[in-house]
C-alpha cells in the first residue's frame, strides 16, 4: 500500500537533497521490515547532488542501499530522455543508463516527461521492459484550461499502450484537491486494469486529504515519508497515513517501536543539514496560485537568499504562473520548473519581461524539451527565435549517438560504463568528479607500492 520516498524526495524537497548514504546506512534494516511496496532511493536529484556536492558515486550509494534491503524493491525517478540530468541525451545514453541503473540494483522505475509528451518516454519505457524492470508510467498532473480529466485519461491510455505495469499521479506541486483526486482514480480504475499509484506534496496543505480521497476511490499505493522528512514540501507522513488507512484497507500490524527507532534517527539526520532547511513548518497558500512544486520552491528560496533577493519572493511567485501561461502551461517539474522558475527571475530583477532570456527557455520554444500542453504565442516565439523555426519531430530523434565520442574524450578518468555516465550526464562536472577519484586512486596505489618497497602488494 505504500511507497517510502523519505531517502529520495523527503530530502530532496525539505533539504535539498544533502543527505549522504552514511546517513542511510542504519535506517536500512529497519525500514526493510515495514513492509512497504517499494522504497524510492535513487533518482531525482540524487545523482547529480552526490557528485556535484556530496563527492559521493551514486553508483555506489545504490548498489549498498540494495545490499541492505532484502525483502523491498528499489525505486528510482527517471525523467525520460532526460533521464537524471537537465537535457534531452541520445538514444544509446538512454539505452546504457537505464539497463546500467537496472543491473546496479534498481527494482521499479517511475518513468515521466514534464510535457507528458508520450514521445520522450518511449526509448525508456521500452529498454526498461526490455530489462526486466516494473515500468511505472507517471502522469504529471497539472491545472491549466487543456489539463482535463479527459486529458489525462488519454495521456494514460498511451502510457499503457507502450507497456507501463502501472501508473502514478505526480502531483508535484500539491495542486490536487480531494474531490480531483477521487474523480480521476475512479476514472482511470476504470478504464484501466493496472495498479495507481499516487505521489503529492503538502506545500499547499491538501496532501493528506487527497490521499483518503484517493484510498475511497480505489487508489493502490501511496507515496508517503518518515515524519522527520514528511509535510512542509515533502511528502503526507506515513505515520499517520498508515493509522488512517487502516480503518479502511487490512493492513499488517507495524511495530512502533521500529518505527520510533527511525523517526529519531531521522530527526537528526535532518538537524544535521539544518544549513540547508528551508524551515517550512506551516503551507503556503501561494502555492495554490503560483503551482511551484516543493523541490522547486525550497530551491527558489535558497537561490534568492545566497542572492539577497528573498524579499522578492513575492514578485517572483506571482510572475511564474504568468510564464507558465505564456509557455503554453507546462507542469511545473524538472527541467520545466526551473525553465519556468529563471525566467520568472529574470523578468523580476530586469524589471522588463523578456529583455532577457535564458538558453533553456529558447530551446523550449524551439521545441527541443518536447511540444507544449498548448501552442506558445506567436507574437512570443517570434520575439525570442527571431525567423528560427520551432521543430515538429521527436526532439531525441535530432540527437547523434554520444556514447563513442564521450568514451574518447573522458579517456582513463571512466574505467566503467557506470563512470562513463556519470560524465555523460554531469559534463565537466562530472569530468572534475572522475578526476579527483582517479587522482585518488594513483596516490593511494604509490603508498602501496612504496609501502612495499616499490612493488605492489600480493
Amino acid at each position: 500500500m505504500f511507497v517510502d520516498t523519505t531517502l529520495r524526495d523527503g530530502h530532496q524537497s525539505l533539504i535539498a537533497t544533502r543527505m549522504r548514504t552514511i546517513d542511510m546506512l542504519p535506517a536500512l534494516p529497519t525500514m526493510d521490515e515495514l513492509g512497504f511496496e517499494a522504497m524510492e532511493v535513487w533518482g531525482g536529484a540524487t545523482f547529480d547532488v552526490c557528485v556535484r556536492f556530496l563527492n559521493e558515486d551514486p553508483w555506489e550509494r545504490l548498489r549498498v542501499i540494495k545490499k541492505n534491503l532484502k525483502n523491498t524493491k528499489t525505486q528510482m525517478l527517471l525523467r525520460g530522455q532526460n533521464l537524471v540530468g537537465y537535457r534531452h541525451y541520445a538514444d544509446d545514453v538512454v539505452e546504457l543508463f537505464v539497463k546500467k541503473a537496472i543491473e546496479n540494483g534498481i527494482d521499479k522505475i517511475r518513468i515521466f516527461d514534464a510535457l507528458n509528451d508520450i514521445r520522450n518516454l518511449e526509448k525508456s519505457i521500452e529498454v526498461a521492459l526490455k530489462n526486466g524492470a516494473h515500468v511505472q508510467g507517471a502522469i504529471s498532473y497539472t491545472i491549466s484550461p487543456v489539463h482535463t480529466i479527459e486529458y489525462y485519461l488519454e495521456y494514460a491510455k498511451a502510457l499503457v499502450e507502450r507497456g507501463v505495469h502501472s501508473i502514478c499521479i505526480k502531483d508535484m506541486a500539491g495542486l490536487l484537491t480531494p474531490k480531483t483526486s477521487y474523480v480521476l482514480v475512479s476514472e482511470l480504475k476504470k478504464h484501466f486494469d493496472l495498479p495507481i499509484e499516487i505521489h503529492t506534496h503538502c506545500t499547499s496543505g491538501l496532501g493528506s486529504m487527497n490521499y483518503l480521497a484517493s484510498v475511497e476511490a480505489g487508489a493502490d499505493y501511496l507515496d508517503t515519508a518518515l515524519s522527520p522528512f514528511a509535510l512542509g514540501t515533502s511528502q503526507p507522513p506515513y505515520e499517520a497515513v498508515y493509522y488512517t488507512v487502516k480503518e479502511y484497507r487490512k493492513l499488517s500490524e507495524i511495530n512502533w517501536q521500529k518505527i520510533e527507532f527511525l523517526v529519531e534517527h531521522f530527526k537528526k539526520v535532518r538537524e544535521k543539514y539544518k544549513e540547508y532547511d528551508m524551515g517550512m513548518t506551516s503551507i503556503d497558500y501561494r502555492i495554490l496560485v503560483s503551482q511551484v512544486p516543493g523541490g522547486m520552491y525550497s530551491n527558489l528560496v535558497k537561490q534568492l537568499s545566497e542572492q539577497k533577493m528573498l524579499h522578492k519572493l513575492k514578485d517572483v511567485l506571482e510572475e511564474i504562473p504568468k510564464v507558465r501561461k505564456d509557455l503554453g502551461y507546462p507542469p511545473l517539474v524538472t527541467p520545466t520548473s526551473q525553465i519556468v522558475g529563471v525566467q520568472a527571475v529574470l523578468n523580476v530583477m530586469t524589471g522588463e519581461r523578456y529583455s532577457k532570456v535564458t538558453n533553456e527557455v529558447r530551446n523550449y520554444l524551439k521545441g527541443m524539451y518536447g511540444k507544449p500542453p498548448v501552442p506558445v504565442d506567436e507574437e512570443l516565439i517570434k520575439k525570442i527565435l527571431g525567423d528560427e523555426k520551432p521543430i515538429d519531430c521527436r526532439p531525441a530523434d535530432l540527437l547523434e549517438p554520444e556514447i563513442e565520442n564521450a568514451k574518447k574524450s573522458i579517456g582513463i578518468l571512466a574505467s566503467s560504463d557506470e563512470e562513463l555516465l556519470i560524465y555523460l550526464i554531469l559534463g565537466e562536472i562530472g569530468r572534475k568528479f572522475l578526476k579527483e577519484r582517479y587522482e585518488e586512486k594513483i596516490l593511494i596505489d604509490l603508498e602501496l607500492a612504496d609501502e612495499f618497497g616499490g612493488g605492489y602488494p600480493v
